[in-house]
Formats: structure tokens, C-alpha cells, sequence
């Protein structure tokens, strides 16, 4: 694949991340390969970090810093020798900006997980932000700010094998256990979850099998996945996350909700586009149809992750995870 090939493939992911498109095709129509786009988002980002630097207030040099670590973590997304620091510079941006701009966030970690907790200490329900397969707490700022606005408290997460941890942990299939830890740490009794791309799979799982899920919703999140037909960057992709070819086939064949569906007793909303077509991959509709209080929303010109069609499933995402967690809970039947 051609650098321009591979640039007009992830504009949507990336402008719909939040980097200004103007500078996106600066930068990517400087590159002669792909190989370049590491390196030359990387060095985006570290302007990105001078000009808060050079910031005339404090809000200005949050602001930039957020924008540092949106190209610090988009430079993961091709191959790269420098994936690791690379990660590492978007999460060490991100807490730049939180301190600037947000002091009250807080730094969670634990086994197999770490991220940011914002909002409110008195909100009135706690949001997971969980990330996919080459995504990362960084990448869903957007969907994050839109929870807060409805005064909601978030925690965005990277995972095993996921953003700031992906140097040094593999994925695993049993994400719940990870989700368990998280809620133990923000000490909630209840949280909602949303999930984007693999992330999705990640969510309606331990929606299944975690019962402080009180809301869920998947955005471009697979149903099942075919080893065997999915394209080769998804595997070489999934291959370097789990640690190797024979542990990325034994993880795809996790991927499988048949079982799992029916066991999601919260409220769920099913987010997934259109033009979202990817061999291998079984998109979201028999989660929706087959989970109890499943919603199925489809965004016909949509593509994956829907960035270009944020203001027809954003809003409506965020307004689904509210009403879920300041509800009671639905009565199972006698």
C-alpha cells in the first residue's frame, strides 16, 4: 500500500480523533511511504509540544498538549520501530494537558490496566472508555468529552496489549477480568461501558459476564471473527498485540458473542457503519437482536469507528449510557 493510499484509509479514524484535517494532509502529503508516517507524526507531535511550550496561558498549552498526544498516538498506527516511545509521549501528553486543564483528574492503574478519571467526585454514574486493537485512551477524547458534558465520570483505559501498556503486555481474551479491577479501583458498584472496534467485543463480553455493567454500547464492534478470511494487516496488527501468529489465531477465536449475547442484561446500544466492511469480521447487528435489551443503530454512509458521521451516533451514544446509569435497573421476569 501506497503512503497515499494508507493516509486517505485512516483520514476519518484521524480527523474523527480530533486533528485538525488541514494539518493531517500537510502531513501526510509530505510522506514517500508508508514507513515515514511514524516518524513524521511523531515530529508533529513534538511541535505540538514546543508550541505549548511557547503558550501565552495555561489553557493554550493544555490545549496543545491534548493535540501532542492525539499525533503521538496516531503515529502508532503503521509500523514502527518506535511504537513504544511513541505511545509512551501520547500518555505522557495526555497527563500534561489533565494537569494543565483539569486538575481535579486523577491517574488510576493496576494489574493489566491504567488511565484518567474525569468529572465529577459526585456524578451521577462512572463511564470505561475501552479502546480496540491499535487504539488508545488518546484516540476517544471526543466521546470522552461528550460523557462529561452530561456530566457523567469517565475513566478512559488502556488495556493489556493496549496504548501505554502495549510495549510491555500482550492482549488477552478475558477482558472482564481487567474491567473487574477497574471497577474495584474506582470503587463503583455500577458502571457503564463503551467500546470501540475490538473494544466493542471487549465491552459486550464483560457486559455478559460482569455484573456492575449497568450500560453498555459498541461502536464498530465485532460480533465473531474468522481467522482465516480477515485481511493481513488485521492480522499482523492482531499478531503484534497478542505476541505472535499462533496467539492472535487462538485469540480470534475468542471472538465469538453467539453464547455470550443473551447473558447482557444491561441496556445496549449497537453503533456500526454502513460501509464498515471488513472480510473476516461479523459486524454488530446479532449482538443487538440477540442480547435482551439490545439497540441496533446503523449509519448507512458510515465507516469504521463512524468517524465520519460523529453527529449521528455521538449524541445519541452518550445520552444512552446517561439514561441507563440514572435509572433503575430493568426487573428481570419472574
Amino acid at each position: 500500500m501506497s503512503a497515499a493510499e494508507f493516509a486517505a484509509a485512516q483520514w476519518t479514524r484521524a480527523t474523527g480523533a480530533g486533528v485538525d484535517p488541514h494539518e493531517y494532509r500537510r502531513v501526510t502529503g509530505g510522506l514517500a511511504s508508508v514507513a515515514d508516517w511514524g516518524p513524521s507524526f511523531v515530529r508533529t507531535g513534538q511541535a505540538h509540544l514546543r508550541r505549548a511550550e511557547d503558550a501565552g496561558s495555561a489553557v493554550s498549552a493544555g490545549e496543545h498538549l491534548l493535540m501532542a498526544a492525539r499525533w503521538f498516538h496516531l503515529a502508532t498506527l503503521a509500523p514502527y520501530a518506535e511504537a513504544g516511545r511513541a505511545a509512551a509521549a501520547a500518555d505522557r501528553a495526555l497527563g500534561g494537558a489533565l494537569a494543565v486543564l483539569e486538575p481535579g483528574a486523577r491517574r488510576v492503574s493496576g494489574e493489566g490496566f491504567t488511565g484518567w478519571l474525569r468529572g465529577p467526585s459526585d456524578a451521577p454514574g462512572t463511564v470505561v472508555v475501552v479502546p480496540g486493537l491499535d487504539s488508545a485512551k488518546e484516540e476517544f477524547l471526543d466521546l470522552v468529552s461528550a460523557l462529561l458534558a452530561r456530566g457523567l465520570a469517565v475513566f478512559a483505559m488502556d488495556g493489556p496489549g493496549q496504548g501505554a501498556l502495549a510495549a510491555t503486555t500482550t492482549m488477552r481474551p478475558d477482558y472482564e477480568q481487567v474491567v473487574g479491577r477497574v471497577a474495584d479501583a474506582l470503587g463503583v458498584a455500577r458502571i457503564g461501558l463503551v467500546g470501540l472496534s475490538l473494544g466493542g467485543w471487549f465491552a459486550a463480553r464483560t457486559a455478559a459476564l460482569e455484573p456492575r455493567v449497568a450500560a453498555v454500547a459498541t461502536v464498530s464492534g465485532p460480533f465473531r471473527l474468522d481467522w482465516e478470511e480477515l485481511p493481513p494487516p488485521v492480522r499482523d496488527i492482531m499478531a503484534r498485540r497478542t505476541g505472535g501468529t499462533d496467539a492472535a489465531r487462538a485469540f480470534a477465536g475468542h471472538v465469538d458473542l453467539t453464547a455470550l449475547a443473551p447473558r447482557i442484561t444491561a441496556p445496549l446500544l449497537v453503533v456500526d457503519g454502513g460501509e464498515d466492511v471488513i472480510p473476516g469480521v461479523t459486524n454488530g447487528e446479532p449482538l443487538a437482536r440477540q442480547a435482551p435489551h439490545g439497540t441496533y443503530l446503523s449509519v448507512p454512509h458510515g465507516d469504521h469507528l463512524l468517524g465520519n458521521a460523529r453527529s449521528e451516533w455521538l449524541p445519541r451514544l452518550a445520552d444512552h449510557i446517561l439514561g441507563a446509569l440514572t435509572q433503575e435497573a430493568p426487573r428481570e421476569p419472574e
